[in-house]
């Protein structure tokens, strides 16, 4: 696959969005173990193919009042305050309630090539899914100051789109987007939280981020 975070943005974008109500990956899961990431998460549901099928994905609380989630999940955002998307990749930001319920800088961490993360995400019918994986790759772009995103490998896919990628100590490594299968293994595409984080300052100072 190309290095090139544009066109990886494109396939990925593709891979997630058309499959939102396909069958589920991962396995089911009772509630999220880490605690901080509990508080933070928030699941997202809505109706796809004129109101037919029901579709999933999720998304994460990172700053008082301000969740992250991929841009193709804006139809899953009933009456969310958009603040707006990610110029050059699948990330959309918007207002919650909860100014109070955030991970904050200090809960996250770097992906690490061989690291072990799980990712979650929800199904079809709203429930919640787990997902173990390994960090195969941590893809650079020319002149970035952040990752543009990290690849594992896992059993994570439709519902997992703005979910969050947990590392080992329970920190927030990133925020799943897309996925490929090759070569008999499912590649799993995340942002870093760094390039996350990045792209929030750069919307809100009008900016393109580095």
């Amino acid at each position: 696959m190309t290095k090139s975070h544009s066109r990886l943005f494109a396939l990925a974008v593709i891979s997630v969005a058309l499959a939102g109500c396909a069958t589920p990956s991962g396995q089911p899961v009772a509630a999220i173990a880490q605690s901080a990431i509990a508080s933070a998460y928030l699941p997202l549901s809505g109706r796809v193919h004129l109101g037919l099928d029901n579709a999933a994905g999720a998304a994460m609380a990172i700053a008082p009042g301000i969740a992250v989630t991929n841009a193709h999940n804006e139809n899953l955002l009933d009456g969310a305050a958009l603040i707006g998307t990610a110029r050059d990749y699948d990330l959309l930001f918007f207002r919650t309630q909860n100014n109070s319920v955030y991970v904050p800088v200090g809960g996250t961490a770097a992906p690490v090539i061989g690291g072990a993360v799980t990712a979650y995400g929800q199904d079809s019918d709203n429930r919640l899914r787990i997902a173990h994986g390994v960090v195969k790759e941590i893809v650079t772009c020319p002149d970035c100051t952040a990752p543009a995103y990290f690849i594992f490998e896992g059993n994570a896919g439709p519902g997992f789109s703005g979910g969050p990628v947990v590392d080992a100590q329970s920190r927030l490594a990133g925020i799943t987007f897309g996925y490929k299968d090759e070569g008999g293994k499912r590649l799993i595409y995340a942002y870093d939280m760094a390039r996350v984080r990045a792209e929030l300052s750069a919307l809100q100072n009008g900016q393109k981020a580095q």
